[in-house]
């Protein structure tokens, strides 16, 4: 049962995330958070497993986040691919934004390029067989997702 639990999404985030969304004044039954965890858990273990496929194919070690959005496309959930696009364009932007102002901040040139940015790759993305394609821009420019169909 132990190693079962230490599998899983901590509960208490996953009743966190639940109660994001519904009215103030409503309940959430201990077997629903529990049946929500098995769920996301099992989803974001379908999602990396892709993902790391990918990774070993390549001989990558590391999966990233660009990895996470070719997955999600390859395995069908284009709507949240493209969530996770734009959402992991606002995390590199906001990364960017943070590490500009701690090389002011500690009198560094701004130009120089922090570990986390040189390693994003350049290259398209795209998905088996499905029409889709994913694009990483150079920095500066944003992260765009089409769908030719």
């Amino acid at each position: 049962m132990d190693d079962e639990q230490d599998r899983l999404l901590p509960i208490a985030n996953v009743g966190r995330m639940m109660k994001k969304i519904l009215p103030p004044t409503a309940k959430i039954s201990k077997e629903a958070k529990q049946t929500m965890q098995e769920c996301a858990t099992e989803f974001v273990s379908f999602v990396t497993g892709e993902a790391s496929d990918k990774c070993q194919k390549e001989n990558r070690k590391t999966v990233n986040g660009d990895d996470i959005c070719w997955a999600l496309i390859s395995l069908g959930f284009d709507d949240h691919a493209e969530a996770m696009v734009r959402y992991l364009h606002k995390y590199r932007e906001a990364e960017r934004e943070r590490s500009t102002n701690q090389h002011k901040a500690s009198g560094t040139d701004q130009g120089e390029e922090s570990n986390h940015e040189s390693k994003q790759p350049k290259q398209p993305i795209e998905a088996p067989n499905n029409g889709v394609e994913f694009r990483v821009l150079e920095k500066g420019n944003s992260s765009s997702f089409t769908n030719p169909s």
